[in-house]
């Protein structure tokens, strides 16, 4: 008898220890699932890559263009005497050079938000190469022009960045450092003084990014929705031909601005905020 009481108490603790479990193991992932339509396009449709490729495509043509045309400079931070410095661009990674989807449906699919598992995926080192970006940048090399990384990826992976892009076949100089992380050298997320390190040096020819941060001061960009929107116009002259931008339409400062650059507590602020903030159109009478 003593042996079958044990044997139910077993039976019980297992079960109960095993509901525990379970119930551990479960998790609501309905905030990460809001951005499951803009990851899928990014990650599934023809028409993302086409932008890209496009993209590229029409930087290489301006790479030409600034090539012939010494006055020519892409960063608002070289003022002067630039005109006999030898060429460069500069580009930022993360969905400008490297494609990280997979992370942001990895994301989706565990229910978890950045920054929690960007780390480990950066040292994954497993990143494939936006499109139309390896054409471009052989292309430059091709011209002399020296390519310069600029990334808020943290220096702790800088090893693991490198790596991912030697896989890749990217250009990637060792003459200097070419690869200019986020806290290397006390650098902030700003990138306005790594412009200016490579502006020391080289007449910039092209800045390429995916968040207005990629050409801009922090400062500037750090606005509400609709005056970001007019900081775009106010620079219509330089996108195209010295800028170029990658459409992200999964995660950024616009995200952000969303929230008024200061990001609710709790999940159900973040929905809130995020149904206030569509616009539908007014109904006709």
């Amino acid at each position: 008898m003593k042996s079958r009481n044990l044997l139910y108490f077993c039976l019980i603790l297992y079960t109960f220890i095993d509901n525990i479990y379970a119930k551990g193991e479960e998790f609501d992932n309905s905030l990460q699932a809001q951005s499951m339509l803009s990851v899928l396009y990014a990650q599934s449709s023809a028409e993302y890559e086409a932008s890209n490729i496009q993209t590229y495509v029409n930087a290489k043509s301006a790479l030409d263009r600034a090539l012939n045309d010494v006055t020519w400079t892409a960063a608002i931070e070289q003022k002067d005497n630039f005109e006999n410095k030898p060429p460069a661009i500069i580009l930022d990674i993360d969905e400008t050079v490297l494609n990280n989807v997979p992370f942001q449906a990895r994301s989706i699919i565990d229910g978890q938000s950045y920054p929690t598992g960007w780390l480990d995926w950066m040292l994954e080192e497993s990143s494939d190469a936006v499109a139309g970006v390896s054409d471009f940048l052989e292309y430059s090399q091709s011209k002399g022009v020296k390519i310069f990384y600029v990334t808020n990826r943290i220096a702790v992976a800088e090893d693991a960045t490198r790596n991912n892009l030697k896989k890749l076949g990217l250009p990637l100089d060792t003459d200097r450092d070419v690869l200019l992380m986020k806290n290397e050298n006390g650098w902030t997320s700003d990138k306005i003084s790594r412009r200016k390190l490579v502006a020391k040096d080289y007449r910039i020819l092209l800045l390429i990014g995916d968040q207005l941060g990629d050409f801009l001061p922090l400062d500037e960009t750090t606005l509400e929705l609709d005056a970001r929107k007019e900081l775009a116009d106010t620079y219509k002259h330089m996108w195209g031909s010295k800028w170029f931008m990658i459409t992200n339409p999964m995660y950024g400062r616009w995200e952000a601005s969303i929230y008024n650059n200061e990001y609710p507590d709790t999940e159900d602020g973040l929905m809130q905020m995020r149904l206030e903030a569509l616009k539908p159109k007014d109904k006709i009478n």
